[in-house]
């Protein structure tokens, strides 16, 4: 009689397991259609181990410490890069970028982060736009001659800063 039990308990869970992970991917899935990148969001955070067990707040939080992440390890490169510039225009041009880049990954991305967690979705969200913004202002301090090493970096940051307001603002309005 324990058997049969175990078995109908097993055949269940099998069923019901698959249909659990399917709702979380479709949550994902949902959630980056709404995002100015939705390839960019899903390719985010579908690896997180988080990401599958979270609901939109808990996807706005994970996003924001992806964005925080990001932030840091371009701060990195800038550091190393301004070790190495080949002429004091792109010297320069760096140490603006680390100028910019330096609040936003100490104070403006863990406020935004802290601010998520308590529920001030605005105040999150216009810390995330302006770590946004500060990227974009660090890319057009690259003028002339001097082509840019951040491109790329800066690129990338800017989107995921776009992912992760596009999910908080449907925190704000109610999306949970």
């Amino acid at each position: 009689m324990k058997a049969p039990n175990f078995l109908l308990l097993l055949l269940l869970l099998s069923v019901i397991v698959p249909v659990i992970i399917q709702c979380d991917d479709n949550l994902i899935n949902q959630i980056c259609r709404r995002t100015p990148f939705r390839d960019l969001c899903i390719a985010t955070l579908e690896p997180n181990t988080n990401s599958s067990s979270s609901d939109v707040k808990g996807l706005a939080s994970i996003m924001a410490n992806i964005v925080l992440g990001n932030a840091s390890d371009t701060l990195n490169y800038i550091e190393g890069l301004i070790k190495q510039a080949p002429d004091p225009q792109q010297e320069r041009a760096l140490a603006n970028c680390a100028e910019l880049y330096i609040p936003v990954v100490r104070y403006e991305l863990p406020q935004a982060i802290d601010a998520l967690s308590k529920g001030h979705f605005g105040f999150a969200n216009y810390c995330i736009a302006d770590a946004g913004k500060q990227a974009d202002a660090c890319e057009k301090g690259f003028s002339g001659s001097a082509k840019s090493p951040l491109s790329d970096r800066n690129n990338l940051l800017k989107s995921l800063c776009g992912i992760a307001v596009a999910i908080i603002n449907l925190l704000a309005k109610g999306l949970s």
